[in-house]
């Protein structure tokens, strides 16, 4: 089950002038005024020369004007802005203006998309060529750079005729806002995850092994190498043959998303955030999750509880996880994981999985995150995610050459072992552990999320 996230609606309007004075001299007309200054050559010599750049300098104004008049008013342009895709963290986007103007004559028009920062970094003026009555579209791409909900603005427009004299300077009101959506990876990847979860659902049906899926489906007549403790003695009396029972991997499981989104989480791996990975990284969970029939809650927190969503099944609720996700904005303090916990063991009393992405504070005391873990593996298989820096390795296993670099990697390898010592406490506990980078989180997690329905672990 794959959901495509919400298109943002297509936008129009009408243009209006740009200020009080929506007219202005093209380069071209500049350059015309500039030439008519060879005039003063002669003129050095021969003082009537000038008005030989008068008469030039008025021509070329006359022109001008002329040119600019006969353009079409801004009230007869039409301009509209239609997003062909949602935007999505590391998907190309691609947005479609269109432009109509009810004028008489050819313009040749230049728009500029007023897009903020999270959407593209430098927008570049785009021409076309307009010719009456007839909507003229323009195309763009861009990388968005930021998830959440950002304002795109207006669309400024410049459009002079071919003689390119005189331009006129309006602007169409497209204001809306649109939400960027976490990465969703690549398609052929979660094909590959949602192929092995219907074969490994495929596989127990035939195999039918003990601890390989408990969820009771069927009776069946006993084949040769089906386990004698799946044997159902009183239906094999009443039939007087062997009768087994068919189990399947279990089917409507809880699956809880936690995701810390504190300072940590705000730390930058190439172009986007740790928290986008871990977004994306919960986006494909709860696809695979879905798809093999389990429900799918999310928990996003900081100091506070950003993101709440009971756990549900269904095309309609991977639309909300998307959103979710969508909005979990990063923080600058510490996030209180024990209030989280708290709130998701009050939330989900019966077991469920967890799926908890994080990325540990070094503390000389008993870590939060490992008291809240200690508080949901009571009743839940927790599955604990530490994204780890791949920087720090490098320092700490780098060979210093000088005093900093001395203190900087005993300081770093103090790190490494704290994490390494923290996810040995956690396995002791129970806990299923990962440290990955963030670029190898997504497969990772997927992974180990259907060794664990295999193994019939929940």
């Amino acid at each position: 089950m794959i959901t495509s996230a919400i298109v943002a609606e297509p936008k129009a309007s009408q243009a209006v002038r740009l200020g009080r004075f929506p007219f202005g001299f093209t380069r071209r007309a500049l350059l015309l005024l500039l030439l008519g200054s060879l005039w003063l050559v002669p003129a050095f010599f021969v003082r009537r020369f000038v008005w030989g750049l008068a008469l030039w300098d008025a021509m070329v104004l006359l022109f001008a004007i002329a040119d600019g008049w006969q353009l079409p008013a801004p009230s007869l342009i039409e301009a509209g802005r239609r997003w062909t895709s949602a935007p999505v963290l590391g998907s190309e986007t691609e947005v479609e203006l269109s432009i109509l103007q009810r004028g008489r004559r050819l313009i040749i028009c230049r728009a500029l998309d007023d897009l903020p920062g999270a959407f593209l970094e430098n927008p570049q003026w785009l021409e076309s060529h307009c010719y009456p009555h007839v909507t003229s579209v323009v195309r763009y791409r861009f990388l968005p750079r930021s998830r959440g909900d950002h304002v795109a603005g207006k669309l400024y427009l410049r459009y002079g005729s071919l003689l390119g004299l005189m331009e006129r300077r309006a602007v169409a009101d497209l204001t809306q806002t649109v939400r960027i959506y976490p990465s969703t990876g690549a398609g052929d990847d979660q094909s590959i995850f949602l192929a092995r979860s219907r074969q490994l659902e495929l596989q127990l049906r035939k195999q039918r092994q003990r601890g390989m899926g408990r969820e009771f489906e069927a009776l069946r007549d006993y084949l040769e190498g089906d386990d004698l403790r799946d044997v159902y003695w009183k239906a094999s009396a009443r039939r007087g043959v062997l009768i087994t029972r068919q189990y399947r991997t279990e089917r409507s499981q809880a699956v809880w998303l936690l995701i810390d989104s504190g300072r940590l989480l705000q730390g930058r791996v190439g172009a986007y955030t740790k928290l986008d990975y871990a977004t994306a990284t919960a986006l494909a969970m709860s696809r695979l999750a879905l798809a093999s029939g389990d429900r799918v809650g999310l928990l996003a927190y900081g100091r506070e509880t950003q993101q709440l969503l009971s756990p549900g099944r269904g095309g309609a609720h991977l639309r909300q996880i998307m959103d979710c996700l969508a909005l979990v904005k990063g923080e600058a303090a510490e996030a209180d994981h024990l209030r989280a916990t708290v709130t998701l063991n009050r939330l989900q009393p019966r077991r469920s999985l967890i799926l908890w992405l994080t990325d540990p504070a070094e503390t000389s005391l008993q870590p939060e995150v490992a008291e809240g873990a200690a508080q949901l593996m009571r009743r839940h298989l927790v599955l604990f995610v530490a994204i780890e820096q791949r920087d720090l390795r490098h320092i700490a296993a780098s060979r210093p050459e000088n005093q900093q670099q001395m203190f900087a990697g005993a300081a770093a390898q103090e790190m490494v072992r704290w994490r390494e010592l923290l996810l040995a406490r956690l396995r002791q506990r129970g806990a299923l552990t990962l440290e990955t980078y963030p670029e190898d989180m997504t497969s990772l997690v997927l992974n180990r999320y259907l060794e664990i329905k295999e193994k019939a672990l929940l």
